[in-house]
């Protein structure tokens, strides 16, 4: 375990306190634009290591596992929570032109009854 070097040198940290410690740290020493890059080149190099299929399938079985440990009142309760927050940081003319682009992918905007 790490040594808390800022208090008694017999006292140690619990590994998850030296970890958050390690990670605040590292917040601190870099910009959101370094950790944005990390991430753009780790996303690139797995895309070019696995097939679309690996992809397919790992989405498949995570949507599986998450349907078997949630019920229909968990999805409705989170859709409802994401409908009300989309509702809270968009405007009429939002809702507009998604409608619009709905419209416009199914037929031109009308429907066939």
């Amino acid at each position: 375990m790490a040594k808390n070097h800022n208090q008694n040198q017999n006292q140690t940290m619990s590994r998850e306190k030296a970890g958050r410690k390690g990670g605040e740290k590292t917040s601190r020493k870099y910009d959101q634009e370094h950790f944005e890059n990390i991430g753009q080149k780790g996303g690139e190099k797995t895309s070019q290591e696995y097939s679309q299929k690996h992809f397919e399938d790992i989405g498949q079985k995570g949507g599986e596992t998450t349907s078997e440990e949630y019920n229909q009142e968990h999805f409705e309760e989170i859709g409802k929570k994401g409908g009300e927050t989309t509702a809270e940081e968009h405007d009429q003319e939002f809702y507009e032109e998604i409608g619009q682009k709905g419209g416009r992918s199914s037929g031109n905007g009308s429907r066939n009854n």
